[in-house]
């Protein structure tokens, strides 16, 4: 009988744009079940957002130059987590932006980001907020995928990195990558209870 193989690896390298999808077993407050986006990968190291640990707390709560208005917020990793941070696909009309990946955006000009928002508040669905960030340094994160930590995937839709209400991301991206990793992301977290 042969062994089942219930590692994650694939030949996609980690680069900016990219996402990381943690292993299905990974114990850990911040990276358990995970979806990051990479917003920077080269020699000196690696950056992005946990997409899909959100925080029970308001904006305005966090920050007192920020308003009252209803946006989820994420825990972006353990890095400066005091820091807010956000992506957005609004384009150049914050300017600023670096681009990430297709229209979507990272960063910009804060206090135009705020008046548009509050000039319209259906640009809200465009913006997401985070709280710290996901880093690696140099040669890290090629540790951590040797060590099959991490999936790297290169297909998926931008509206799902930007919809803080798909909360089966992780799920549906694992599964999307067919295979073994159908099966993998029906997986309790704790395998002893399957």
């Amino acid at each position: 009988m042969k062994d089942l193989d219930l590692s994650v690896h694939n030949h996609i390298d980690p680069a900016k744009g990219k996402l990381l999808l943690s292993e299905p077993f990974l114990q850990d407050e911040y990276f358990s079940r995970s979806v990051i986006l990479l917003c920077e990968h080269n020699e000196e190291g690696s950056f992005g957002f946990v997409l899909n640990n959100y925080l029970d707390i308001d904006l305005h709560e966090v920050s007192t130059n920020f308003p009252d208005i209803p946006a989820r917020i994420s825990l972006g990793g353990p890095v400066k987590n005091q820091n807010l941070y956000f992506i957005h696909s609004l384009g150049e009309m914050i300017p600023g932006s670096v681009l990430i990946a297709d229209s979507i955006y990272m960063g910009g000009e804060y206090d135009i980001l705020i008046e548009k928002i509050l000039a319209d508040l259906s640009l809200l669905k465009h913006v997401r907020f985070f709280l710290g960030y996901s880093g690696w340094n140099q040669g890290q994160l090629a540790n951590e995928l040797s060590e099959k930590s991490w999936l790297v995937v290169d297909q998926f839709d931008s509206e799902q990195i930007m919809n803080t209400d798909y909360d089966s991301i992780w799920k549906d991206l694992m599964s999307s990558q067919g295979g073994k990793y159908e099966m993998m992301s029906k997986f309790p977290l704790d395998p002893r209870l399957n």
